[in-house]
């Protein structure tokens, strides 16, 4: 468990590039037969890359979380983005093929993680936030996501929202998750950017090429960075920030979120032309 502290605005406004990433990006969350996790301070949400291979991976507490099992005051959002695994809750299995979301609420004690082929492993990517009651355990296929179109070809970010974990689709205590996929020719997401004082995110930018980044824009609207994102790689979002990418290419992005709120449209929206 890497832990990351919360950086206040004013402070982050100095940082040079490689601070930038040291405290925002998650460069190394899917390493083969490996479960890496990062808790940020940041509402405490933990961000996960679990990759089994030949043998099952095993979800447990640690002293940073100060319980007896991982989701003992816990809820967790699961989106597989590799070849088809199978997640066991406490002696229940449940099979996720590429694209396939899981929500798994508070008071579950085992969990682990096991792939169907070692050569084409699950690479399931987890979300999981601090939780006040236990909501049923709901398995999302992309089909089964709540839908929602967005932008224009005209504006290069054409796109469609998969909710998975979204007070449309399931219940949950905070965590709120889904997949947005790109069209080709498409470019830009969540542009014009907004921020959400409510809420923080988390980017986990894929299905991109090694010839390929997204340049992934934050901080204060007047106060703007950037953190180049390679594939497979992940950015915290703190509530004060836009959070907005332009890619060399179409890509695909699942987004976290946790805090006051479960308003997907509850977002203080900034013109493009009071960026700075």
């Amino acid at each position: 468990m890497e832990v990351r502290y919360a950086s206040h605005y004013e402070d982050v406004k100095h940082y040079d590039t490689s601070e930038l990433r040291k405290h925002f990006l998650i460069e190394n969350l899917f390493t083969p037969g490996k479960l890496y996790m990062v808790y940020s301070h940041v509402d405490r949400i933990i961000v996960a890359g679990a990759v089994p291979t030949d043998k099952p991976l095993y979800l447990e507490a640690s002293k940073e979380l100060g319980s007896n099992y991982f989701l003992e005051r816990r809820e967790m959002g699961i989106i597989n983005i590799g070849g088809t695994g199978i997640v066991n809750l406490d002696g229940e299995r449940y099979e996720l093929n590429n694209s396939d979301g899981l929500y798994v609420g508070m008071g579950i004690k085992e969990v682990s993680f096991e792939s169907l082929d070692a050569n084409n492993p699950a690479k399931f990517y987890i979300n999981s936030a601090t939780a006040h009651k236990s909501y049923p355990t709901v398995k999302i296929g992309l089909s089964e996501a709540n839908k929602v179109k967005a932008g224009t070809d005209e504006e290069c970010n054409k796109r469609t929202i998969n909710q998975y974990v979204h007070p449309a689709v399931c219940q949950s205590c905070q965590l709120v998750m889904g997949m947005t996929i790109l069209e080709p020719g498409s470019i830009w997401n969540t542009m014009p950017c907004h921020t959400h004082d409510r809420r923080m995110e988390v980017y986990l930018y894929f299905n991109m090429d090694e010839d390929n980044v997204v340049f992934h824009f934050m901080g204060t609207p007047n106060e703007t960075r950037h953190i180049v994102v390679k594939n497979e790689q992940a950015v915290i979002s703190p509530s004060w920030s836009i959070h907005s990418g332009v890619g060399t290419k179409n890509y695909t992005f699942i987004w976290g979120m946790v805090g006051e709120n479960q308003t997907f449209t509850d977002m203080d929206e900034i013109p493009t032309k009071d960026l700075r």
